[in-house]
């Protein structure tokens, strides 16, 4: 079964709330085998949502809305549905009259514009809110089915998941199954260079398929199939999810969830090491992005930012004369802050971070210029990366790259001078 769904709200086109009913949806729909190919946002505008209905329908076997039933001028989805399903708005005196006990028993005269929550299109079936006040909407457009859903998430989501997924479930029939995704996670070279290397992967694929998505500095390579069970489609993404990691090798750092800083954290807890940090350009952001994670305080001692020349000098021992020589964004200066910082928090690996951050060169290199050096008890390493984008962008991926370059110093992989 192929559903679509449409989210309702001038507000979510203004940027003023970020539409986190659509990712949901998304998750749920997926985890229940039903197709998911088209997202839509539409204002508050009878006529365009009622365009958005009917384009919905003519593509799809159920629609999914979201917002717009709510007591006030500017909720015209009911309309809208009236208008796209060419019906007439009938008017609920049972829910009407449950309405009006809701509010004596808050002890509250109900304003009378909550009303129009007990109107219903004609041939449309209530769906109950345990939530709210707000009733949801199910009924047949030129044969497909159309669900309307508050655009509160803390009232959809249990509408979804107790009547709406269910129901969707049983009109597919045996045609449902399990879609399961697996994300790996990798850094280190380009989407398009990522692209090439599996290029022949994402040609073949038909279950499971293969997909790129570029985020924060990562590479994540998404596998999805389809099977009768969860386990059909884990074995169906196995095989395939080896043969990627074989390709790619140690730019493959995690998958699904796990995020950098917490496979940092446990390559040292396996190696009872311990960690700390100096920083520049990066003003501490290394250190904040490992104390997000809980527990990191058994393996992480804490972090030196010494931003001015005359700090690194006086904070991590790096010699005036080597700052003169090689100046603070270079290769010899990073390394000697790693020393530094490992020496004064007494700590078995340490990373350090300077740079020209931007936007303007800095230390005569350009701006977007990132040094990070990696000491552990078996290397001292340095690589100096050059990196996109505008001073917050440099500083965030700089933060980033200092993690992923731990990680495969760590790991024992060879990536610097």
């Amino acid at each position: 079964m192929r559903v679509d769904v449409l989210a309702v709200g001038t507000e979510l086109l203004l940027g003023q709330i970020v539409n986190t009913n659509a990712a949901q949806i998304g998750e749920r729909l997926a985890a229940a085998g039903l197709d998911h190919y088209h997202q839509e946002v539409v204002g508050d505008n009878e006529r365009r949502i009622a365009e958005a209905i009917r384009r919905s329908v003519a593509r799809s076997e159920a629609l999914i809305i979201t917002g717009g039933i709510g007591p006030t001028k500017d909720d015209l989805t009911r309309e809208a549905l009236c208008g796209a399903a060419g019906v007439e708005m009938g008017f609920d005196d049972e829910f009407a009259s449950s309405l009006r006990e809701y509010w004596e028993s808050r002890g509250r005269e109900m304003p009378e514009s909550n009303l129009k929550q007990a109107q219903v299109p004609a041939g449309a079936e209530m769906i109950e809110n345990p939530k709210g006040t707000a009733p949801g909407l199910k009924m047949r457009v030129s044969g497909a089915w159309v669900v309307v859903l508050p655009g509160v998430p803390a009232e959809m989501i249990p509408m979804l998941e107790r009547d709406v997924i269910p129901f969707l479930q049983g009109e597919a029939g045996a045609d449902t199954g399990v879609v399961v995704s697996r994300m790996l996670r990798t850094w280190g070279e380009s989407e398009s260079k990522v692209g090439e290397t599996l290029g022949d992967l994402f040609d073949a694929a038909r279950n499971p398929t293969l997909a790129f998505l570029a985020s924060a500095g990562e590479i994540k390579i998404r596998i999805t199939a389809r099977g009768a069970s969860k386990e059909e489609a884990v074995a169906l993404i196995a095989p395939l999810e080896e043969e990627v990691r074989r390709r790619l090798g140690p730019l493959v750092f995690g998958a699904d969830d796990e995020t950098i800083e917490a496979v940092v954290l446990g390559l040292l807890r396996e190696r009872r090491w311990t960690l700390g940090n100096a920083e520049s350009m990066t003003g501490g952001l290394v250190g904040a992005k490992i104390t997000n994670v809980p527990g990191a305080s058994d393996v992480y001692r804490g972090a030196i930012v010494a931003y001015d020349a005359a700090e690194k000098e006086a904070l991590l021992g790096v010699s005036h004369e080597l700052i003169e020589e090689h100046g603070v964004v270079s290769e010899e200066v990073a390394k000697a802050m790693a020393v530094g910082a490992a020496d004064r928090l007494d700590v078995d690996v340490a990373v350090a971070v300077t740079g020209a951050a931007g936007p303007t060169a800095h230390d005569g290199r350009p701006a977007g210029t990132t040094v990070v050096a990696v000491l552990t008890p078996e290397a001292l390493m340095a690589r100096t990366l050059q990196l996109p984008g505008d001073r917050e962008r440099v500083r965030l991926f700089a933060a980033t790259g200092a993690l992923h370059l731990t990680r495969m110093a760590l790991q024992g992989v060879s990536w610097g001078t």
